[in-house]
Formats: C-alpha cells, structure tokens, sequence
C-alpha cells in the first residue's frame, strides 16, 4: 500500500472542516453579489462602463488589501485579522439597499473588497499549513470545491432571485460571510498545534544579520518563480471574471443565462477538486498549456455566440461556459500548487498573497476592460480580446522552470 493510499479524506486533517466552513461561507456572499451589484448599477442609470467598476473597484481594493495580509497577521494575528475580513465582507451586503446610485454601490463594493482580500490570502496559506506538501494538491482542491459550490448554487439563482423575489433576498445571502466567523477560533487553534508551527518554534533562529541578507535573496529566487503562475491565473480569471460578471448583459435569454452559469460553476467546482489529485500524481505543469489552449477555444466559441446581441446562440454559449468553466477552475488549483511548491512553509503568506493578488487582479481587470470594450465595441469583442489575452500566456505555460524550495 502507498503512502498516499494510507492517508485518509483530506477533509479529516485537523483545522481542514472549520477552513472548508468559513470558506464556504465567505465565498456564498463573494458569489451572490458578482453579477448582481453590477445589475443593481444599471437599475439605477449606470451603463456597462459603470456596472464593469463595481466590481472592479471591488477587486481593486482586494488586491491592495492582499499584500498587507502578511503584515497583518504578524501584528494582530490570524483570529481578528481573519474575523475582521470576513465582517468587512458581509457587513455591508444589506446597505446596498440603501441607494442604486453607482457611487454608493462603488463605496459598498470597496469595503467588501477589503474582507474579501483578507479571506483569500488566510484562507490558501491556511490550506497550505494544515497538510503535509504531498497532499497539497488534494487539499487545494477541497478548498476550491468549498470555494466553487457556493458558486454553483449562488452565481445562477442571484439573477432569477432578483428579478421574481427582489434584490433584498439576494443582499440578504450576500452577508453570509459574518456565518463564517464562528469557525475561525476552531481553525485558529488547528494552525497554532499544527506540527509545522511546532518545526519552527523548535528550530534555532537565525542571526538578524543573516535573515536581513537571506530574506533580500529569497525575494530576489522568488520573483522569476512565482510570476508565472500569477501571470498564468490572470489569464483566466479575466475572461473567467467577464463572463461572470456580464453574462446576464451579454445573453438575450434568460434560460441560457441561468443555465450558463450553472454549467460554469458547476465545472469550476468540479475541476478545482480534481485537478488537485491530478496534480498529485502527476504534477501540475503537464496540464497547463492543454488548458490555455482549450480556453481560448472556449472564449472563441463563447464571442461567436454573442455576436448578435437580440439573438444569442444559446447552445453555443452553453457549451463556451461548460468548457471555459473547467479550464477556469483547473488552471486555479494548478497554478496555487505550484506556487506553493516553490516556497517554504514560512513563506506561505507571501506565496498565497501572490496568488490572490493574480486572482482578483485578473478578474477585476476582466470587469472593467470588458465593459469599457463592450461600451464602445460590444460583448463579442470584448470576449475575442480576451482570448488573445489567454493566448499571450501560453509560453509560461509551456517553459519549465525549477523551484525555488529549498532542498
């Protein structure tokens, strides 16, 4: 029997039910609102540009907010740190209600964006620390799964719960974030009693002169080794963020669009899961230029069904989303593998930092690129912009590079 055959459900590992819990949580009111603060924009007069910056000034400020994450946790720690985040995500979601006025929601989506910041950072350096680095693929793929679910489920009934219930029930999901909250002193224990804190507190520490020199050369080993995995996520999430987001604007039927989303999360859900087992077994980098290629493909198909504004090509589209979808979720769980591999335990906040911040850059670029390029050209445009953009970063996806852990 291998070792991998012996070990039991990632899932059961110590402090894995509170991450999965709180993530889930966070990630169902990240999803309620992506395409529906957009929708409650253009209610109150905004056009596609002003929808595309909700959630681009959303995104903006996670991706502030992420590189602080860090320093964050060395000041106050991972309890309030995590807990203040995921009240920042959730607070605001009902007083959007307040005003369908594009500044008021911009403001809204800000503070969320600051919340949302702090939950991604925690919640992939978390996933890191709770498992042994063989097993980071499968508990990559748990994490994406709690985060991809909420999505499933949320991302297609927010528009249909809009419009035949009202906004208010979907603000209403969107605080679920503040839920999570009580799963953090659980998770907060696990890391502390996790045997890596206990490798490092047991470890002699260096001479301050040796970590001033060995931290300015670690950054140097860094840079070349994680920026293509960041540079190779902000190339889906993209055009991943812009489907999202404007589907509901870019589809003339409302059954495609339901149904597109579904297909889209539910193959996100399904390939952030078992791509991490993949990645187990035979690595990461193998899959990655196959699913660059597919996904412009997929965005190909997916401008192509588009390009009649009044007359969407359902199955079309429906069949972009399914494949876009699984690329989508596949290329996330790949490339936080590898950059996980490349650093050392103690660097995984930086690492997860990295990451997130070419996550949400990437769709929040997706957001407010695609709605200036639909304002002036249309969404069919917009979506053939995006697949050169994918294009572009096939290279990394096929140069080899080592990693930067050390032996």
């Amino acid at each position: 029997m291998s070792q991998s055959d012996a070990w039991p459900p990632v899932w059961r590992a110590p402090g894995m039910s509170p991450l999965l819990l709180l993530t889930a949580a966070g990630f169902a009111g990240y999803a309620a609102l992506l395409p529906i603060a957009p929708l409650w924009s253009t209610r109150g007069g905004a056009g596609s540009a002003g929808a595309g910056l909700v959630n681009g000034a959303m995104l903006l400020a996670t991706v502030a907010t992420q590189g602080l994450v860090p320093r964050l946790l060395r000041r106050h720690g991972l309890g309030p740190t995590l807990s203040a985040g995921l009240i920042l995500l959730g607070g605001p979601s009902m007083l959007y209600l307040v005003s369908d006025g594009l500044a008021w929601i911009v403001v809204m989506s800000v503070l969320r964006g600051l919340g949302f910041g702090v939950l991604t950072v925690i919640g992939s350096t978390a996933v890191a620390s709770l498992v042994p680095p063989a097993r980071h693929g499968s508990a990559v793929g748990a994490y994406g799964a709690a985060i991809a679910v909420p999505q499933l489920v949320l991302l297609p009934a927010g528009p249909w719960l809009s419009e035949s219930v009202g906004f208010w029930v979907v603000f209403l999901l969107g605080s679920s974030p503040l839920l999570g909250v009580v799963a953090v002193p659980r998770l907060a224990r696990a890391l502390r009693e996790g045997p890596g804190e206990r490798d490092r507190s047991a470890e002699p520490g260096p001479t301050s002169r040796a970590t001033t020199a060995g931290d300015t050369s670690r950054a140097r080993q860094l840079v070349p080794v994680l920026g293509p995995p960041m540079l190779l996520l902000l190339g889906i999430t993209l055009p991943g963020g812009a489907l999202l987001t404007f589907l509901p604007q870019m589809s003339s039927e409302a059954a495609a669009t339901t149904a597109g989303l579904a297909l889209f999360t539910a193959m996100t859900a399904l390939s952030r899961w078992g791509f991490g087992g993949l990645a187990d077994r035979y690595g990461a980098r193998v899959f990655l230029a196959p699913l660059v290629l597919v996904t412009v493909a997929g965005l190909g198909l997916a401008a192509l069904s588009v390009v009649d504004p009044d007359s969407t090509r359902a199955s079309w589209l429906l069949l972009a989303m399914l494949v876009v979808g699984a690329t989508y979720g596949g290329l996330q769980t790949l490339t936080l593998v590898l950059t996980l591999t490349a650093v050392r335990d103690d660097e995984y906040p930086t690492a997860s930092a990295v990451w997130n911040i070419g996550f949400d850059a990437g769709t929040g670029l997706g957001s407010v690129l695609v709605g200036a390029l639909a304002a002036g050209w249309s969404f069919s445009s917009a979506l053939a912009v995006t697949a050169g953009i994918s294009l572009l970063t096939l290279p990394l996806a096929v140069g080899r590079r080592r990693a930067a852990r050390p032996l």
